[in-house]
């Protein structure tokens, strides 16, 4: 493969900070800085320098729309001997070899790292053999508005990678010189801490390098060795291990950029100066932080825990939270240390707005709170109509030019604020970066195919939007990224988006102290108020919970309590929890007899509370009565049966040695529910309807194959609109009807539903939900449209995106769960089809267009429709061909395209070759060899 090909790089949807090479970065430990007076002399000698370096300008560049899906390893290679991982170690091997370039390291590189706000005239870096020569021309960036500088990634083997690991590199190879060099003692680091860019440092050490001197070597302390030996495993191991966790979006302004730089250079060193041989990860924070105290979520968080901990003596596991009052519970069942500050980067003060009056919480005052001050903005007659609240007063005292989150009781509501501040707003809003608004409306419709919501269409332009779940995942993609840059001002949003770790903002606003129907939990306030702050931007940051009078004592206690408890949610997911436990115990072996699995109970977060939940049974009865009902099902098969007389009525003291090696192990269904992930609340009804669906499999359609799909927990959910759902039934062919007839569902019991008749026979609920939302599903393949399928049920966008990724995920559990089971060979190639159109939701043409890394449905419509319509034509492309082919196609997304389709070529072919070769291969058992085999022997 060429060149292009072992570079496979990855588009990342956020603004990535522009980072040096890995050359760059170590040429930089001893480049000289030259004064404006000395820009004749260095031209000089740059005549005299090799032929072989090479010198790249870096030219401002526009911002670029980049519409791809989020990849964590970004613009990394694969782990081949031509990838990232291997230059590194090529890099760091032929570094080595340098040591008068680390004799000279000093700290002034590190500030340039953090520095975006550094003018200078020119900057020339010099380096040996293949390393990159950079000059940078003048110019210019301010906090108001900054432009991106781009480098071309081609030469560049860091471009893209954390700052964090990008200091790692910085700094090890300075402290391996402060090791191995006596006269580092002698320095004044201290002086050397303070350099600048623009102070000048003997270039003579940077044009003649000296060859490695072995006396270097051996000095080093068998530490660093150590420590230097396996960095490329632990970049891989870094890498692979925050693969499913993305990188946050972080404020494009100056002063937070350098805060979050500092912080990671910060933990770099401390990891550096440690000896412990782990070495990552320096960055990343999930945004969707998963609580261990929230529904099944929980149960799996947990569930996931406890397998680690009990199979691994030696992974590291770290958890944060804001919000957790019964710490110990978790530091017993994660045996681990605990930590606790009430620093703060950014203070919080936290208000009460009743009627046009605000007070301060102070837990020091005899109320709880103290006067601060009036609103002090003259509203009109038809406005307090509009806005009882004062939202308009207390939000315009911080936007445009400060952030402000409105946190919403309903999805309905968040809309409605929006719309209500934006009509009240002044015109003067619409000229507050209107260009760049201007362009999130554009980017809105074209990854909606010309769509925009009409209260979007309505709000941006003012810098004001909704957030909240009937958004799709690019709608609020696009929006936080917008909000991020300051582009907009203002989110009416729903609590979901507290649990985030990204989106602050100066001012969060509680519109009441509700959550739907449900009053406040002290949890839920703090995530809320805790949105509030940005560090390095604001030196405070302020919450305003709006209440009425009849609210006010209660949000008074509401602030004043502790923080709620966290509990195991295995004992509130019963069925879905302890038993799915059980089976993949089982399952993969980890503990297969009656003590290894109460043994693992005992070490669970449940099993450390199980003297506050569990009043009436035990965990050793839990366990039993669990095994019980999982071999009842057909699950598991025991060798002694679990009498009533005989274990259940033990406890873990009085169990006798023979009880405890009762071994289990998983039969077929087992196995199928366990591979296939299948919910075991579910496991006998998706049985019951694929074994049906053999008796009268309709193929004329994809109707029936959609249904048998659909997920179970959707369909209990689901509230049809019978009248939708009348007239979607009447449109179907008399074949796509039989399937509604064969389910269980007639056009009669529709009918009457829609009519509002009486209906005698009972009819089961889940098969007409699921069904309903199974017409939703095959309307959505059919026009590949989530904007018409949307209106023509009623139903948000987002849910409608939701059922549709539940639905390919579903689909393929179900084709794993038929693979395990003989007898339904028949769904097995008909499950792959089906799961590829739900996962990809376009028509069947474009699907091997969006197999490729970074190509989403409006880019393969674009390559399709300009001739490109496989891997093979992609894979042969010219990137130059494709800029001037395809509109808003960068030269970097071009590349990425190409050598992403050349990687996805070769990985095939590779695969068709492995296949040859095995057919080819002479067989183990052939007669011939095995008779020779018996002679020698």
């Amino acid at each position: 493969m060429d060149e292009g090909c072992s570079r496979i790089r990855r588009r990342v949807s956020v603004r990535k900070r522009n980072r040096r090479s890995l050359e760059s970065v170590f040429a930089a430990l001893t480049a000289a800085v030259l004064k404006p007076g000395d820009e004749e002399k260095e031209d000089e000698d740059e005549e005299t320098v090799a032929g072989s370096r090479r010198r790249k300008t870096m030219d401002v560049q526009p911002v670029e729309n980049i519409d791809s899906e989020e990849d964590m390893f970004g613009d990394y290679d694969s782990f081949a001997e031509n990838s990232f991982l291997a230059q590194v170690d090529d890099l760091e091997q032929k570094y080595l070899q340098l040591p008068e370039h680390r004799k000279h390291a000093t700290d002034h590189a590190t500030e340039d790292l953090c520095s975006e706000s550094i003018k200078h005239n020119t900057l020339s870096i010099t380096a040996v053999g293949d390393y990159t020569e950079l000059k940078i021309d003048e110019h210019t960036k301010n906090q108001s508005g900054h432009e991106d500088v781009s480098i071309d990634p081609e030469a560049d083997v860091l471009y893209d990678i954390p700052s964090s690991q990008v200091l790692f590199f910085e700094n090890l190879y300075s402290s391996s010189n402060d090791l191995g060099d006596p006269s580092t003692e002698e320095r004044d680091w201290n002086s050397s801490s303070h350099k600048t860019v623009n102070e000048e440092l003997p270039i003579n050490n940077v044009e003649q390098p000296q060859q490695t001197d072995e006396s270097s070597s051996k000095v080093r302390t068998s530490s660093d060795a150590n420590r230097r030996k396996s960095l490329k495993d632990h970049l891989k191991n870094t890498m692979t291990g925050n693969a499913k966790a993305q990188t946050p979006v972080f404020s494009r302004t100056k002063q937070l950029k350098e805060t979050l730089l500092s912080e990671e250079i910060n933990v770099a060193k401390k990891t550096i100066e440690s000896s412990l041989d782990d070495l990552g990860p320096f960055y990343s924070l999930p945004s969707k932080l998963h609580m261990i105290g929230e529904g099944s979520r929980g149960a799996i968080l947990e569930m996931t825990l406890a397998k680690i901990l009990y199979t691994s003596k030696t992974t590291q596991i770290i958890g944060m939270s804001a919000t957790l009052n019964n710490v110990e519970d978790l530091q017993e069942f994660l045996q681990a240390e605990y930590y606790t500050s009430q620093f703060r980067p950014v203070e919080l003060k936290e208000y009460l707005k009743i009627k046009d009056t605000i007070y301060e919480v102070d837990s020091k005052a005899e109320n709880g709170m103290t006067f601060s001050r009036l609103l002090n903005y003259k509203y009109s007659d038809t406005l307090k109509k509009m806005d009882p609240d004062h939202l308009i007063a207390l939000v315009t005292e911080v936007i445009p030019n400060y952030s402000c989150l409105v946190f919403c009781p309903t999805k309905k509501n968040c809309e409605n604020v929006a719309e209500m501040i934006c009509k009240i707003l002044s015109k003067e809003y619409l000229k507050h970066k209107e260009k760049e608004k201007h362009e999130v409306i554009k980017n809105l419709k074209n990854i909606s195919n010309g769509n925009l919501c009409p209260v979007l269409k309505h709000t941006i332009p003012f810098g004001v939007a909704y957030h909240h779940g009937g958004l799709t995942g690019d709608e609020r993609k696009l929006l936080e990224e917008a909000y991020s840059a300051g582009v907009l001002c203002l989110f009416t949003c729903t609590s979901t988006l507290a649990a985030g770790v990204n989106l602050p903002a100066r001012r969060v606003i509680l519109r009441a102290p509700y959550v739907a129907k449900e009053f406040l939990k002290k949890n839920q306030y703090k995530q809320m108020i805790g949105r509030a702050g940005r560090a390095g931007i604001d030196s405070t940051g302020e919450s305003i919970l709006i209440l009425q009078e009849k609210d006010k004592q209660q949000v008074l206690e509401l602030i004043s309590r502790p923080l709620e408890n966290c509990y195991s949610q295995l004992v509130q997911e019963f069925t879905k929890g302890i038993q799915t436990l059980f089976l993949s115990l089982i399952g993969l072996k980890i503990a297969t007899n009656l003590g290894d699995i109460y043994h693992f109970m005992s070490g669970t977060f449940f099993g450390v509370q199980q003297k506050i939940l569990l009043k009436e049974r035990s965990l050793w009865e839990i366990t039993v009565e669990s095994l019980r009902y999982l071999t009842e099902k057909g699950l598991l098969q025991n060798d002694t049966i679990l009498t009533e007389k005989g274990l259940l009525q033990k406890d873990t003291i009085h169990g006798s040695e023979e009880e405890f090696q009762y071994s289990f192990h998983i039969t077929k269904l087992g196995r199928a529910s366990f591979k296939g992930a299948i919910d075991l609340a579910y496991c006998d009804s998706l049985y019951r309807d694929l074994k049906k669906g053999l008796e009268g499999l309709v193929l004329e359609s994809l109707l029936h194959l959609i249904y048998l799909t659909t997920p179970y927990d959707m369909a209990s959910q689901c509230h049809p609109d019978w009248m939708i759902y009348f007239r979607q039934f009447s449109q179907l062919s008399p074949a796509e009807q039989n399937v509604a007839v064969l389910v269980g569902v007639s056009e009669n019991f529709i009918g009457k539903k829609a009519s509002g008749q009486a209906i005698r026979k009972k009819v089961d609920k889940n098969i007409v939900n699921r069904l309903y939302l199974s017409f939703v599903l095959y309307t959505l393949l059919k026009e590949t449209n989530i904007w018409s399928v949307s209106e023509k049920f009623n139903m948000p966008r987002g849910y409608i995106q939701n059922l549709l990724s539940g639905a390919a995920a579903f689909s393929s559990c179900v084709l794993h769960f038929c693979e395990e089971l003989e007898e339904f060979w028949v769904y097995r190639a008909l499950l792959v089809e089906l799961t590829k159109k739900l996962t990809y939701c376009v028509k069947a043409e474009l699907i091997p267009l969006m197999e490729v890394t970074g190509v989403l449905e409006g880019r393969a419509r674009q390559l399709y429709n300009a001739g490109y319509k496989s891997l093979m034509h992609l894979a042969n492309a010219n990137p130059e061909v494709l800029i001037k082919t395809i509109d808003h196609l960068s030269r970097r997304q071009a590349k990425q395209i190409v050598s992403s389709a050349k990687l996805l070529l070769h990985e095939k072919a590779e695969a068709l070759q492995e296949e040859v070769e095995e057919l080819l291969r002479l067989p183990s058992d052939f007669p011939g060899i095995v008779a020779s085999s018996v002679e020698k022997a």
